[in-house]
């Protein structure tokens, strides 16, 4: 594939999220969903082998990590969206192209035009600095890209989405706490959480069959503390800790519920159905995702599935 197509926006409006839902690129994205959150089960951080490339990646995350530290919050008096956050976004707009060739063989930058785009977009929004579920999406693209142009391989799957996701995750964390950004489109204490939701699902397939940690352990703290590096749904919920006072049922009501279900098998089926239909589903999300050749809109053939 010599001539990539730049990624640009494709649903304006609620009627295009008909497109969407028939495309390719909803195929392509909720397999690769899919395919991690199969690779990733039962397994836990500190068993999971990384070559080069998967360091790499987790390389060129250290390093939008390290702008974060060269680039301090402004003194302001608005409380959220610290301005120097857009700042921050510019200088990775800036050198995605470069901090990409560093990573990627010569014979792969032809791609880049493409894939810089779902990296600048993963990190938040510049000029509402807030951050949602379709900024994580693009993070998700991003990594699918790197596997669709063969930089990374079958073999980089449990890697992917447990070392460099969790990466990722540790970032936006930082930016979101740093910078105060906002979360975009909250839906209040009934949410899973204000920013993320792919976490969920694929730390959720990690403890599978975990006899020691069963769902209802999860809100207690002290098992939280000690499990939370090894299994990304306990990071997610340490990280919820350290930014929410009260009690847990008040605070994180849907997290609440989905501890009174029996099996983690049950809670990651449970969140793959909800983030169709409460993410992938939903227009105001939707609307700000980019398609391009890696991820095209085109109508997908589900003779050939």
């Amino acid at each position: 594939m010599e001539v990539l197509t730049a990624p640009r926006k494709e649903i304006f409006n609620p009627d295009d999220m008909s497109k969407w839902l028939k495309s390719e690129a909803y195929q392509e994205y909720m397999g690769f969903i899919l395919a991690i959150n199969e690779a990733v089960q039962g397994k836990k951080a500190s068993s999971i082998q990384l070559n080069d490339r998967i360091v790499k990646v987790v390389g060129l995350l250290d390093c939008l990590d390290r702008w974060i530290d060269e680039i301090p919050p402004t003194e302001q008096p608005q409380r959220f969206g610290n301005k120097s956050f857009r700042v921050w976004s510019q200088k990775l707009k800036d050198e995605s192209s470069n901090i990409l060739k560093d990573i990627l063989p010569e014979e792969l930058h032809y791609t880049i035009p493409e894939i810089e785009v779902y990296l600048t977009e993963c990190v938040g929004n510049s000029t509402r600095i807030d951050y949602g579920s379709g900024h994580e999406m693009s993070f998700v693209i991003f990594l699918y890209c790197l596997f669709k142009i063969g930089f990374l391989t079958l073999g980089d799957q449990a890697a992917a989405g447990i070392v460099v996701f969790d990466r990722y995750m540790s970032l936006v964390r930082k930016l979101q706490l740093i910078y105060r950004m906002e979360p975009a489109g909250s839906h209040g204490v009934w949410s899973l959480d204000d920013y993320q939701f792919v976490p969920f699902i694929w730390g959720s397939s990690q403890l599978i069959e975990n006899q020691r940690l069963p769902p209802k352990s999860f809100p207690n703290q002290d098992i939280v503390e000690c499990f939370a590096k090894d299994y990304m749904f306990l990071g997610c919920i340490k990280f919820i800790f350290k930014v929410k006072n009260g009690p847990f049922a008040e605070h994180s009501n849907q997290l609440w519920n989905i501890s009174g279900v029996a099996t983690w098998s049950k809670v990651n089926s449970g969140l793959i159905k909800m983030y169709k239909a409460e993410v992938l589903a939903k227009h105001p999300v939707m609307q700000h995702v980019l398609f391009g050749s890696l991820l095209p809109i085109t109508e997908a053939n589900l003779q050939k599935q």
